[in-house]
């Protein structure tokens, strides 16, 4: 028989970085549906994350704050 051995994930065999924040889930959905995941962020790419959530929201509520209300 040959013995068949399983690649590593890309994310296995990258280079890390001295400061980056790992995670790994399993998700069970009902008895057939399983989902893997994993992470990988560093402090600056979660700072960056949170100012493009921040400049989006600002500029959702500019846009919703500039539509004419209706008058009854």
């Amino acid at each position: 028989m040959t013995e068949v051995t399983a690649e590593p994930f890309a994310v296995d065999t990258a280079l890390s970085h001295p400061e980056e924040i790992r995670s790994e889930f399993d998700l069970r959905v009902g008895k057939h549906i399983t989902l893997q995941g994993k992470l990988r962020i560093t402090p600056a790419g979660l700072v960056c994350s949170g100012l493009a959530v921040a400049t989006m929201t600002f500029a959702l509520g500019y846009v919703a704050r500039s539509i004419p209300r209706r008058r009854w």
